[in-house]
């Protein structure tokens, strides 16, 4: 296996080979689960609490905790999701990837998913770390940067932590060579 540490300013990006990429069906509908829900009408938001699990066409995220905004639309009886925020073990898991952060936004008009604090991305035998990721859902490509937003918990930044040294980490599975 291959280790690399890469430079603090660097951003490492993993694609997914062109024959598997497949784009993520944003316009699904989205399905969800948890202990606790709250619906504020007046802010057109609904909170979600305890194990909570909402899943996207091939998409599942999984967190303690989520906001759900919508736009005030109802499109055939149904609200308009416009985002997700998620914190607390959040986990995105996707047929050829894992990624797993302290929290994560999904954007669903931009179709990107963005993840800060202690990040980490699986994809097959590889694995990278690091403090913010990136995932575009129309071209299947990830970025990840080595610093998140902000600083550790002593810094009073309710408990989002940098990648070691603010560098991006990981291991790269090589492939078997006669």
């Amino acid at each position: 296996m291959l280790r690399l540490a890469a430079a603090p300013a660097l951003l490492l990006m993993l694609a997914v080979p062109a024959a598997a990429q497949t784009r993520h069906d944003t316009a699904a509908p989205i399905d969800f689960g948890a202990d606790h829900i709250e619906l504020q009408d007046r802010a057109n938001r609904a909170v979600l609490a305890g194990n909570v699990k909402v899943r996207q066409a091939e998409m599942t995220l999984t967190a303690q905790r989520m906001t759900v905004a919508y736009t005030g639309q109802v499109v055939d009886g149904n609200p308009q999701v416009s985002r997700l925020d998620a914190s607390g073990g959040v986990t995105v898991v996707r047929p050829d990837q894992t990624a797993r952060s302290q929290f994560g936004v999904y954007d669903l008009n931009r179709r990107v998913i963005t993840m800060l604090g202690a990040v980490k991305l699986t994809q097959g035998g590889n694995t990278v770390n690091g403090g913010r990721l990136t995932i575009n859902l129309d071209t299947g490509r990830a970025v990840i940067d080595g610093s998140s937003v902000a600083g550790g918990a002593a810094a009073g930044t309710g408990g989002v932590t940098q990648a070691p040294n603010g560098r991006v980490t990981g291991t790269f599975s090589v492939p078997r060579r006669n």
